[in-house]
């Protein structure tokens, strides 16, 4: 796990003293994610900086950026391929080249010696790199499947810069960042941004699965996939072969990603993804000596600590809690988006920061269980798919919209986690839309006028928000509801919301996230399996469960599905009232002519007087208003950014 960043000079301009200061400050701002070691290259007009976390091979041989034997290839690399011993002995690589190293890193170089940019087909693991060929005179960028790592880029001044994390493209010669007022208008949304938009001007997210060839002085480059997910599916799995199937498949993937010279942990929530990669942690080691870490709340609704207690104690592993309060919350406000780079506005954000930074001292591996819910049908919103069916069949549209959904919306506002009157509410508004439509409803933050209200200028121009739930139903019209709504989960919510929080927040302790549930074998699989056999009535996790029974003890089976986020909806009616209203009304964005004070303010006195439970959206607003006084305002982000912790835990 590491980080890089680097620029390829347009035609004519060389790497003068000037780029060359500013790489050196690119690898600067990336250095907690790789304090072990750093390097720095340029090979004609392309130049790269490297940050390394020493996880495989911890010896000097690891060092990057990486050479091919005759110099001509030049590799940055961030991430863990798990099959690259696999990939080794299948392409007879020893047989070609000269290895010097025992990383993944010199595998993926020689690959892509011997196959060209088809390597990528070939990885199961998650990754963003850099090649530079200066034989062909090409940049390739690429980007996993599931978007676990990032990578950004933008044109400047003809030249293209590149990176692990969005400051290091800030870095370059006198560039001044501006905001990109269509993707704050979709972050109000979502409380995250979508696609290959970013908060800055000019500046772009690979998509995940994607991979593009930069040749010098190319301005408009084409990203192309490399990896277009299969939901085709194989009728011949029945429930028995997929729960066997599954239950295999997990096992590799845990047994793979377990490969580390360094200590390797598991972020233990106590529901069923993380407690099942602890079970199979302990059944691939033959023993418990290892650590789990957990969170705990205050507010019963939120707090899944006795649960994750409970698993530690029945698999006997070293158990470290973490308290999640206000007081921590507003501490790290707003230093903890200097190392997200954008506004965000996740609550599970700072309580993964919390966790990171108590795991520090003793792992460097962290096993995480995103990626569980989109690969085995985990989520609420994937039950109400079915129910809005069934709803819609059973109960006739006048009943449902002169009465049942008023008295959804007429219910008494509740601060609670997953309150019924929050269900209610959001799903009779929701179960009258189409499928891309009701799925965007159940999980946007602000709809429709929610949003204009709070939003100044014109949006005219802007695509509509629901396309990006749209346009992947209607690209892929032969999938199921099921698998529409699977991958809409897969190539938007888990790239673009879960996996910034895993990987930013994780890496600022300098921490390698790794998550099981995206190994590309189980996911084929479970891709194949007929929705009858996946999801049985409103059966969410079933095949888990199944799979996971006699493994796992029946209290943590038999769970509800709480997931990770913060009471922050009683907090701004109490312990950070004070302090949310000061940071949201004095601050220089709201005179910047991207928000509407009065708008904010009606969320704000509605929360207050209990009419609407606002606080998801004003969460969202708060970290944008964060954002944007230490980016837009001041380049106060510099002076937030942690060094990294050198050297391992033992």
């Amino acid at each position: 796990m590491c980080g890089f960043a680097g620029v390829l000079l347009h035609e004519g301009n060389t790497g003068d003293r000037l780029l060359d200061d500013s790489l050196d400050r690119m690898s600067h701002v990336i250095r907690h994610r790789g304090p072990d070691d750093s390097g720095k290259v340029w090979k004609g007009p392309c130049g790269m900086v490297h940050r390394r976390l020493s996880v495989i091979d911890l010896s000097d041989a690891g060092r990057q950026p990486m050479m091919n034997e005759d110099g001509s290839i030049c590799l940055c690399y961030n991430g863990e391929i798990y099959n690259f011993r696999e990939i080794r002995n299948r392409f007879g690589l020893d047989r070609d080249y000269r290895f010097r190293s025992r990383t993944d890193t010199e595998v993926i170089l020689h690959l892509y010696e011997k196959l060209g940019v088809d390597f990528l087909k070939h990885l199961n693991g998650m990754f963003a790199l850099a090649i530079w060929d200066s034989k062909r005179g090409v940049l390739t960028l690429a980007r996993d499947p599931f978007g676990i790592k990032p990578l950004f880029y933008m044109h400047y001044r003809g030249d293209l810069f590149f990176g692990s994390e969005i400051k290091s493209l800030l870095q370059a010669p006198d560039y001044e960042p501006a905001p990109d007022r269509e993707a704050l208008f979709h972050y109000l949304a979502f409380n995250y941004i979508p696609g290959r938009l970013t908060a800055f001007s000019g500046v772009s997210e690979l998509a995940p699965g994607a991979v593009m060839e930069i040749r010098q002085g190319e301005t408009d480059p084409v990203e192309k996939p490399f990896f277009i997910p299969d939901y085709t599916e194989d009728r011949k799995i029945d429930g028995e072969t997929a729960v066997r199937e599954s239950l295999r498949l997990l096992k590799a993937s845990v047994k793979r990603q377990l490969i580390s010279d360094v200590p390797v942990g598991v972020m233990l929530s106590g529901g069923m993804d993380s407690s099942s990669l602890a079970a199979l942690m302990k059944t691939e080691r033959g023993d418990p000596d290892f650590h789990t870490f957990s969170l705990a709340f205050d507010e019963p609704s939120f707090d899944e600590s006795s649960y994750a207690a409970a698993m530690a104690r029945f698999l006997g592993t070293s158990h470290h809690e973490v308290r999640v309060t206000p007081e921590k919350v507003m501490s790290l406000l707003p230093g903890y988006l200097a190392h997200i780079d954008e506004p965000y506005g996740d609550g599970s954000a700072i309580p993964t920061w919390l966790l990171a930074e108590e795991s520090s001292s003793f792992v460097t591996v962290l096993l995480s269980g995103e990626g569980g819910d989109e690969v085995f049908s985990g989520y609420d919103t994937h039950s109400a798919m079915k129910a809005r069916k069934l709803y819609r069949k059973l109960v006739p549209g006048p009943l449902r919209r002169k009465l049942i959904a008023p008295l959804a919306m007429s219910l008494p506002v509740s601060m609670s986690k997953l309150s019924f009157e929050f269900k209610a509410k959001r799903f009779t508004r929701g179960a009258e839309l189409d499928l891309p439509d009701s799925h965007f409803s159940w999980r946007a933050v602000l709809t429709g006028d929610e949003r204009l209200a709070v939003f100044q200028g014109d949006t005219s121009r802007y695509r509509s928000t629901e396309c990006f739930f749209r346009n992947i139903i209607s690209s892929f019209p032969e999938d199921s509801d099921l698998s529409g709504i699977l991958r809409i989960d897969t190539s938007c919510h888990l790239p673009h919301d879960l996996m910034i929080k895993n990987d930013r927040m994780t890496m600022a302790h300098s921490i390698e996230a790794r998550v099981p549930f995206t190994d590309m074998e189980l996911f084929r699989m479970l891709a194949s399996v007929p929705d009858r056999v996946k999801m049985p009535g409103m059966n969410k996790k079933h095949l888990l469960k199944e799979a996971m029974k006699g493994i796992l003890p029946p209290e943590i089976l038999n769970k509800k599905k709480v997931g990770l986020e913060m009471p922050y909806s009683s907090w701004f009616r109490r312990e950070m009232k004070e302090f949310a209203h000061d940071t949201i009304f004095s601050s220089g964005a709201l005179s910047s002519g991207i928000l509407n004070a009065d708008g904010i303010r009606r969320l704000w006195r509605d929360h207050q007087n209990m009419k609407a439970d606002n606080g998801r959206a004003l969460w969202g607003i708060l970290n944008y208003i964060c954002w944007y006084d230490i980016y837009m305002d001041s380049n106060r982000y510099l002076g937030y950014i942690r060094s990294g912790r050198a050297g391992n835990p033992s």
